[in-house]
């Protein structure tokens, strides 16, 4: 069994790509060892993946688009030079499909994501293309028309695709890594030292992502004396914020000290984190909604104004309207960060209905699915 993986650039298209090839190999494990060969950019974060992981890499060019609403601002020379890439890339990646000769192509986005799968279609391999988003991205907008299978994340996407795509489109959800699904909160009490937290009142996780997120940093701090009254709050900030949360930390009364933690970084303890917290902040891309629906936690989400296309918006705006998350898509204030915050930290009642609406959008097996997609289309037959 031989797998090509193409994906990359964000943690978005990267980590959904390494839970299927971690989700393929044990799948396999009694019977082979698949062989997985892993194309993307040498500079993306795919690279210093496959390397960790110790999955062989093939770098190839790929170009970026820079969009802009004003079409005639996307004829900038930078998107030229960019473009100009993409026929050396198909070139690269048409070299390393021969070489490697795979049953099957998994894309999972990201701008590599178009030469590889473009030297696919050349090379007569099926072509398996997973859309993380509910709308398509612009790579896989165009890599619809040439997959072999289209796996999305909701059904909300199948009437998005081209006519002929839909015909070939699969729900599988968005992978999620399986060690989030297994945390223990009380691993996270031992591995944090959260000694002084109140066992008598909620956990709030905060987080921007891994290198943290202005915004909901500061909206955080406006509202952190509130907040610590209520709750034990775990912030992580990124890195760069580190010092001033914990100048923060330092000026808190004595009393509700002991119920923040400022953090950086949540490197391995993120499962037991989730396991702990009763509410997460935080903002809503795709890989964070995954997460967040098939724990089943309740979540204050604050979209980031400038994702692509307004993905994280409408993600929010969707889990809202259905009770499984509240939503910041007005003013973003403070004020409006409490508001959200207040009736999910007052009542545990609300808290278990956001939690029961979160489930039903949730789904732990999307790494099974879409590995049974990739058999079937690679003719190793599914589970």
């Amino acid at each position: 069994m031989r797998l090509l993986v193409t994906g990359g650039g964000t943690g978005g298209h990267t980590y959904p790509a390494l839970t299927a090839i971690r989700t393929l190999q044990s799948r396999l494990a009694k019977d082979l060892r698949p062989e997985v060969l892993w194309v993307g950019t040498g500079e993306g974060l795919e690279a210093r993946t496959a390397e960790r992981e110790g999955i062989s890499f093939v770098a190839v060019a790929a170009g970026k688009v820079r969009r802009a609403r004003n079409p005639l601002k996307m004829l900038s020379w930078a998107n030229v030079k960019d473009m100009a890439r993409v026929p050396f890339g198909v070139f690269q990646a048409v070299r390393a499909v021969r070489t490697f000769r795979p049953d099957v192509v998994l894309a999972t986005g990201g701008y590599v994501a178009v030469p590889v799968s473009l030297a696919a279609w050349v090379c007569r391999r099926p072509l398996v293309v997973h859309e993380q988003t509910v709308r398509l991205g612009l790579a896989n907008r165009l890599l619809a028309r040439v997959a072999t299978a289209m796996a999305v994340s909701s059904e909300s996407t199948v009437p998005l695709l081209p006519e002929r795509a839909r015909k070939r489109a699969v729900v599988t959800g968005n992978p999620v890594r399986p060690e989030i699904l297994a945390g223990h909160a009380e691993k996270a009490f031992e591995a944090l030292a959260l000694d002084a937290f109140d066992r008598d009142l909620p956990t709030v996780y905060v987080t921007g992502g891994a290198q943290g997120a202005a915004q909901i940093n500061q909206l955080v701090g406006d509202i952190l004396l509130w907040l610590l009254e209520r709750a034990n709050v775990i912030h992580q900030g990124g890195p760069s914020a580190v010092p001033g949360m914990q100048a923060t930390a330092e000026a808190l009364p004595a009393a509700l000290a002991g119920r923040y933690l400022p953090v950086g970084f949540v490197g391995p303890e993120l499962p037991d984190v989730f396991a702990l917290a009763d509410v997460v902040i935080s903002r809503s891309g795709a890989g964070t909604i995954a997460e967040l629906t098939a724990l089943g936690l309740p979540s204050v989400l604050i979209p980031l104004a400038s994702s692509a296309g307004g993905e994280q918006a409408y993600n929010a705006r969707h889990l809202a309207e259905v009770g499984a998350a509240n939503a910041l898509l007005g003013e973003v204030t403070a004020t409006a960060l409490r508001d959200a915050l207040d009736p999910l930290l007052a009542d545990p009642a609300r808290r278990q209905a956001m939690t029961t609406k979160a489930r039903e959008h949730g789904r732990p097996d999307a790494g099974d699915r879409l590995v049974d997609l990739v058999l079937d289309r690679a003719g190793a037959g599914g589970r």
